[in-house]
């Protein structure tokens, strides 16, 4: 079947929703733009009844094998924490499996107990309990693991999302929780390419202009995905840009450098490549968002996310028509994109949706991810989060 501009255009965005049902509003501008996937919120999230109702009905409007994306890292970014459970961060999972000493083991019910032996399991359990949190509330996509590296820099603002301050640390918790997330046949993310450990501002509000160099870059914050490519079927782009690398001052989500250069050519990633929230001000300080969308995917990105505003996922997707109808260049471009993307997307959802779980086994999961809680809190002798702290907009949302 041909597609047309204005399918590829739409079938390159991701877009967020205002609430837990859908809108006359929102229908019409979903039959519209025809999106490659929705991402959901804890203001679209109120059990998993209606979050599946919601998603069904919302990527009934999207192209086929459309993204059911979702943040939920543990820790304080988990868009199911109030619907469902908390669940322990990456950097107290991480912390625990370093600890020589201690292990956990799962008992004959499924939830986990504390033994004497080492915990090199753990993060492959949480990658598992993520997975079986999101399949349940009907998505196909968790937007993790985290793998910047924990630098003093960027402490404020990532807080216990990260799992280590070097390469290694990052390494062995990653590779272990993408297993587990694999294993549950849910789609990782790792993020946020190329790292933010350096990054003193939030991007959801400036461009951090991050100071360290291509080789500081390449031989430490770079390296769990030189290391672990193949194991991620995802991978998002940020909106830092590192001037003292060939990137100069360009957002990491707009640079040809960063996305096509590195990331696909150097690395030799073959997964899809997403764009952080195009709403953000990383990016939107940078560019207006017509020109922020057509930046990224001329730098390479497979999926745009536009995560609140119908007005910006408007303006995006007519951006994209107008220049795809305009400029026989960026149409070649649009359109082979799209064609790619939705070889990727076939691939990664071929299943289909997960099934429901019935209320003994959601309250099952609950339990085990609760018990899972208490096994990092006890082998770590702390809390299984961060000390509390000012929120970021990332882990309020």
């Amino acid at each position: 079947m041909t597609m047309t501009v204005r399918q590829a255009a739409g079938s390159l965005l991701v877009v967020g929703l205002g609430g837990t049902e859908l809108t006359g509003l929102e229908r019409a501008w979903l039959g519209l733009v025809r999106s490659g996937g929705v991402i959901l919120f804890r203001r679209n999230i109120k059990d998993p009844q209606q979050t599946r109702a919601l998603l069904e009905e919302a990527t009934g409007f999207c192209c086929p094998r459309a993204v059911r994306c979702v943040d939920v890292e543990g820790g304080t970014v988990n868009r199911l924490r109030d619907a469902l459970a908390p669940i322990a961060s990456a950097q107290a999972v991480a912390a625990a499996m370093r600890l020589p000493t201690l292990s956990q083991k799962t008992r004959k019910d499924g939830a986990p107990r504390v033994s004497a032996s080492g915990s090199s399991s753990l993060p492959r359990q949480h990658g598992e309990l993520i997975a079986r949190a999101v399949k349940a509330f009907g998505f196909n996509t968790t937007l993790a693991p985290v793998v910047d590296l924990a630098l003093p820099e960027a402490a404020e603002v990532l807080g216990s999302r990260t799992a280590g301050a070097n390469a290694a640390a990052v390494i062995a918790y990653a590779r272990e929780f993408l297993a587990g997330v694999a294993a549950q046949g849910v789609i990782s993310c790792g993020k946020h390419f190329p790292g933010l450990g350096g990054a003193e501002g939030d991007t959801h509000f400036v461009t951090p202009e991050i100071e360290r160099t291509w080789p500081q870059m390449w031989d430490e914050d770079v390296v769990p995905y030189r290391e672990l490519h193949r194991a991620m079927p995802m991978i998002m782009m940020n909106h830092a840009a590192y001037p003292h690398t060939p990137g100069k001052n360009e957002p990491a989500s707009a640079s040809r450098f960063w996305i096509t250069q590195t990331l696909r050519r150097q690395i030799g990633y073959k997964g899809i490549i997403l764009s952080d929230d195009l709403e953000m001000g990383g990016i939107l300080k940078f560019l207006p968002v017509e020109e922020a969308a057509v930046a990224a995917i001329l730098a390479g990105s497979d999926l745009l996310e536009i995560c609140h505003s119908p007005e910006l996922i408007l303006r995006s997707y007519d951006a994209l028509v107008s220049e795809g109808e305009r400029s026989a260049g960026f149409r070649k471009v649009l359109m082979a994109t799209a064609r790619d993307a939705a070889r990727k997307r076939a691939r990664l959802y071929a299943r289909g949706g997960p099934p429901a779980l019935n209320a003994n086994r959601y309250e099952a999961l609950r339990k085990n991810i609760l018990d899972f809680n208490d096994t990092v809190a006890k082998i770590t002798n702390a809390a299984a989060d961060a000390a509390p702290r000012a929120a970021s907009p990332a882990e309020a949302s």
